[in-house]
């Protein structure tokens, strides 16, 4: 999960899932509950949660989710991601990535046991799948600086206190860990 953050005076839907990752994080949630996120809700945190993260070279990003996977679109400006980011570009990489194009990136997500593995299933820019070492090169350039701890195709534990999350076209639930009493 990522850390929530403060999205004080933000879209009302947009502070509830902080308040509930916060809920979750903070070990308050009930143990057996199951915590919902409605897909409108993570659209309007990740709307107010992107320009933080990426400060420049980022429009309309967009989640939109499926049974055990999610996609997230957006207009992206690579070069002006890197740049914002203090990142030099050479001058040939800087002509191949100029300009602001679509990019969908489509994964499954698969958990159980307070664990998750997350994979990538398709990349597309400006409706060209990418694949093999030009995918690799975006992870480790565009991806990678943002999220240097993050986990694909290998699996990481979640919350302390979350079982599992499982994702349909309506919502992501986040299954709190149910108490056992031992007699």
């Amino acid at each position: 999960m990522t850390a929530p953050c403060n999205l004080r005076g933000a879209d009302p839907l947009a502070a509830e899932v902080s308040r509930k990752l916060d809920l979750i994080e903070s070990g308050k949630a009930a143990p057996g509950a199951i915590v919902r996120f409605s897909s409108a809700e993570l659209n309007a945190w990740v709307r107010a949660k992107a320009p933080a993260i990426i400060q420049e070279g980022l429009r309309q990003p967009h989640l939109t989710l499926g049974n055990g996977e999610a996609s997230a679109s957006a207009l992206i400006d690579f070069l002006k991601v890197r740049h914002s980011s203090g990142v030099e570009t050479s001058w040939l990489v800087a002509k191949l990535i100029q300009g602001e194009k679509l990019v969908t990136a489509r994964a499954s997500i698969q958990s159980a046991h307070r664990q998750a593995t997350v994979h990538i299933l398709r990349v597309e820019i400006g409706g060209l799948a990418v694949t093999g070492a030009a995918l690799d090169f975006l992870v480790q350039n565009f991806f990678r600086p943002f999220y240097p701890d993050a986990k694909i195709d290998e699996p990481f534990e979640l919350a302390a206190n979350v079982d599992r999350i499982e994702v349909t076209p309506a919502a992501a639930l986040v299954y709190i860990k149910p108490v056992y009493i031992r007699r």
